[in-house]
Formats: C-alpha cells, structure tokens, sequence
C-alpha cells in the first residue's frame, strides 16, 4: 500500500469512526418539539432560524 491509500483509509476510518460515536452519545431529537424553521402562513411566529436574530 503507499502512502496515500493508508492516509486515504485512515482518513475515512476515523470520519466514519467520529460519526458512529457521534451517533451513538447523542440524544435522539425530537422533532415535535423543534420550533418551525418556515411557517408559510400558519399564523406561528417563526422561533427558529438563524441563531444571530433578535428576539
């Protein structure tokens, strides 16, 4: 194997590694609790968005 092919799989072992226990620590999210991003005329005032708005 050369070089890059060893950076290359160490590469992706480690990525795919990171998001396994990325995954497996984490909270399960719980959409019906999520604020609307976009309301599109529900009557809801959006609370979600871009975290740098005023509230």
């Amino acid at each position: 194997m050369t070089a890059t092919n060893v950076r290359r799989l160490l590469f992706w072992g480690l990525l795919v590694g990171f998001i396994a226990w990325d995954f497996a620590q984490s909270d399960p999210v719980n959409l019906r609790l999520e604020p609307p991003m976009i309301t599109a005329g529900s009557g809801q005032a959006v609370s979600g968005g871009h975290c740098a708005m005023p509230k």
